[in-house]
């Protein structure tokens, strides 16, 4: 009996994607004491990702970012940005270093220098701009977040989500290949929640590689292109934004969702 030939179009195998790994991590724990607060996570960020990191309190989201700015340093594992080991003590690991900037959740603004000094401060100490590079450059991305004309002015003098706004504007005027927010929204009343996040938004489309650690699930589903979820130290999901919020694998991030969605 001859066999029949099937006519059906095989399903194509999913493409790789093509863009560079720029951030590595291998095998990193860390620990705070006895509290094991990152486990075995290991983790590829490629250019012009946008990454949302979610999770209960204490999960280690934070410390993850933080540890691939070398805010802290892991007990074990390693972390290469562009190649580079960032355990490194050279000038060439803290120049990878000079271009990941980050954006903390309370700002962290020098409250004795004005808007355009808290921007132009890195970029002539670091860079080695002159004043008027480094105001240029602070003008063109305080215009970018909608806070320009509030240049002169102090933190004092500004509400939580300009402040935040100017945070974000000092960090872009470095430069950065790669941008991390530590919940950037979470200290701020809720009404000025959405100014912030729509400059995370613009931000995103000029195709900035962003990790970026958020309870705002709205601003996940929108931005992101990867979603990690966390436990007890370690990467439990990791997943397209439709398919955590739609289908998620664990009951943990099952319980998760139900609780911050509902």
């Amino acid at each position: 009996m001859t066999a029949s030939l099937s006519l059906a179009t095989p399903t194509p195998a999913p493409q790789a994607d093509p863009r560079k790994v720029v951030v590595t991590i291998e095998g990193l724990n860390k620990h705070y004491g006895a509290f094991h607060v990152l486990r075995d996570i290991n983790l590829n960020v490629r250019e012009g990702e946008r990454i949302v990191l979610c999770g209960p309190s204490g999960s280690g989201k934070s410390t993850l970012i933080r540890c691939i700015n070398r805010l802290e340093i892991a007990e074990q594992g390693n972390i290469r940005v562009n190649d580079t080991d960032l355990a490194l003590t050279t000038r060439q690991a803290a120049e990878v270093r000079s271009e990941i900037g980050m954006v903390f959740q309370h700002f962290n603004l020098f409250p004795h220098m004005s808007v355009l000094d808290n921007c132009t401060l890195a970029p002539m100490s670091v860079r080695g701009l002159s004043r008027k590079e480094a105001e240029d450059r602070a003008r063109f991305y305080l215009n970018k977040v909608g806070i320009e004309s509030q240049a002169g002015k102090y933190p004092n003098q500004l509400s939580g989500g300009q402040q935040q706004r100017v945070a974000i504007a000092r960090a872009l005027c470095m430069k950065p290949k790669i941008m991390l927010f530590d919940e950037p929204t979470s200290a701020l009343d809720p009404e000025m929640v959405a100014e912030v996040l729509d400059v995370l938004v613009k931000l995103a489309d000029t195709g900035m590689t962003m990790l970026c650690v958020t309870h705002e699930m709205g601003f996940a589903r929108q931005v992101a292109e990867r979603v990690l979820f966390l436990d007890g130290g370690q990467i439990i999901e990791d997943a397209a934004p439709e398919t955590f919020f739609n289908n998620p694998q664990s009951a943990r991030a099952k319980g998760f969702l139900a609780q911050i969605l509902h």
